[in-house]
């Protein structure tokens, strides 16, 4: 008698028991359903009157061999893959499959449940709790927003460099360490005893601000629109929500000279404010008119100056190496 041998994958990162209606088409409809012991699914289906017979995983091949001869034996068998996807019992298979000892039986993969998009971030929340948490890692225990203030800026011109070098493999990267002091942050304020709040709190307000500041795309007159017209309405709404009395208010001081010469000009024009960005004769006021002279020609004054700067560097080196 033929069979068929279901392997039933599903998602760590999705609720248990949340599973497609194949799922639970192939579970109640077959013969015998089997798993290992543990398995995070085996609540849920007791719960749904779908009995699971455990099995011993240890042994792959004899596994496999034993799956099979179920299969033959009651027509249908269901396994439940584990949450590192059984790839020792994944290649028993094959071996049987390729030295024609199935018997029959057809193999047949099931996805019971499925990672959406930006599922890899609950790994590195759950990563990051594991490091923080008793037991983890002493150094990340001890940070601080203070303490780790510094790598963020230091992740952030990384990022900005690997965007200038145009290095795509560098800035999947930087990104990457950018994201982590996200998560670290944010891991850190769910500690506070007075006023917690979570990366769930902090990606729950961004998500509430795109769609209030994109009331093109999310409100009920959504149409077309203009990028011009975008970014106007966003520094309108900007204001109204933070109370500001000017169009400069917000702009971290912070910021590299050019850059923030540039960020400035950028506010006050977007707000229709005409100021001439020079008061003097002076090198700093030379350097705003070059920054508006930048932005006059849609450039970037940090990005460019930092350019010349890499190019200089070069110069420099090869000069050495003469």
């Amino acid at each position: 008698m033929s069979g068929r041998l279901v392997l039933l994958s599903t998602s760590p990162r999705v609720a248990p028991g949340l599973l497609s209606g194949q799922a639970w088409s192939e579970l109640r409809a077959a013969g015998s359903v089997r798993a290992a012991a543990g398995h995070a699914l085996l609540p849920y289906l007791g719960a749904e009157d779908v009995g699971v017979r455990v099995e011993d995983p240890g042994d792959a091949a004899s596994l496999a061999s034993r799956l099979t001869a179920l299969a033959a034996e009651h027509g249908t068998v269901v396994w439940l893959v584990g949450p590192d996807g059984d790839p020792a019992l994944g290649l028993a298979l094959g071996q049987l499959a390729a030295s024609g000892t199935l018997g029959g039986v057809e193999l047949e993969m099931v996805p019971g449940s499925y990672d959406l998009p930006g599922a890899r971030l609950l790994d590195l929340v759950a990563t990051m709790d594991r490091l923080r948490s008793p037991g983890g890692c002493p150094w990340d225990a001890q940070q601080t927003h203070t303490s780790l203030a510094t790598y963020l800026l230091e992740e952030s011109y990384e990022t900005l460099e690997a965007i200038e070098t145009a290095d795509r493999d560098h800035l999947r990267e930087e990104l990457g360490d950018l994201l982590l002091q996200i998560a670290f942050h944010a891991r850190i304020a769910a500690e506070d005893a007075d006023d917690p709040w979570s990366v769930d709190d902090v990606a729950g307000d961004i998500v509430d601000k795109l769609v209030r500041r994109h009331p093109h795309v999310f409100g009920p007159d959504a149409g077309d629109t203009t990028a011009e017209r975008v970014e106007s309405t966003w520094h309108a709404q900007k204001v109204a929500e933070k109370g500001r009395e000017s169009a400069v208010d917000g702009v971290p001081v912070a910021l590299p000279a050019l850059a923030l010469a540039g960020k400035l000009m950028h506010r006050a024009f977007a707000h229709g404010v005409q100021v001439d960005p020079a008061d003097d004769n002076g090198i700093g006021s030379q350097l705003m008119l070059l920054v508006a002279q930048a932005q006059s020609d849609g450039l970037d004054a940090e990005a460019e100056l930092r350019g010349a700067a890499r190019r200089y560097a070069e110069r420099v080196r090869a000069a050495e190496r003469q």
